[in-house]
């Protein structure tokens, strides 16, 4: 079971990052309930519709766990949702997560699709430039859900595992394997063998497999 520490939404926002003004959905606010669609929360949007959002984004998790890493690591006090995500919980690790993980979400029934793949955003947001090479290089990207089934989510609620699919790709383990082991055809096999992966996912890996044959 997943605990809600912040629950946030927030519509793109034009912000000025080092002389230049980018459109971005990442500065989201917290709220104490919200409504969730199969396209995600009402109230929330994304800026950038090729990379981020729709069905199989709907949710953005984030562990509430590496934000004491970070603020470590940086030396800074980081304010929640940092990462813009729309869920930061706790207990819900990236290695503890699987994909086609079904959990209850107040009213509404989610399902995990795939690990976030994070940009340069959130390094500029939090003016932290090595921000996204050390996301990247703990594969603590966060995840997303689709939504099974439409509802009420209130800020005060938890997560809890419905089913789970399968038991041997964890967000963790995609993670390693899309973003740094690309020629692990095993691995690769490994993610296409889930059928719940995300529809993004699937195509660049089975481009993958194909190029490294």
């Amino acid at each position: 079971m997943g605990e809600i520490i912040a629950l946030s939404v927030g519509k793109p926002k034009s912000f000025l990052w080092k002389g230049k003004n980018e459109s971005s959905g990442i500065g989201k606010g917290k709220v104490s309930i919200a409504e969730l669609t199969k396209n995600g929360f009402v109230g929330d949007g994304v800026a950038n519709l090729e990379h981020h959002g729709g069905p199989e984004r709907a949710v953005c998790v984030y562990s509430f766990e590496h934000y004491k890493q970070w603020e470590k690591e940086f030396n800074v006090k980081l304010s929640l949702p940092a990462l813009g995500e729309n869920l930061c919980v706790s207990g819900m690790l990236e290695k503890d997560v699987y994909i086609g993980d079904v959990y209850s979400l107040g009213n509404a029934v989610v399902q995990v699709t795939q690990g976030r793949v994070p940009c340069s955003t959130i390094s500029k947001f939090n003016d932290i430039d090595v921000f996204l090479k050390r996301i990247v290089e703990t594969n603590y990207t966060g995840y997303f859900f689709k939504v099974l089934q439409e509802g009420t989510v209130q800020a005060d609620g938890k997560l809890e595992l419905i089913e789970r699919t399968q038991d041997k790709v964890s967000i963790l383990y995609a993670n390693q394997i899309f973003l740094h082991d690309k020629k692990n055809k095993a691995g690769l096999k490994d993610l296409l063998e889930v059928n719940e992966l995300a529809y993004v996912w699937r195509q660049k890996i089975e481009k993958l497999l194909v190029k490294n044959i």
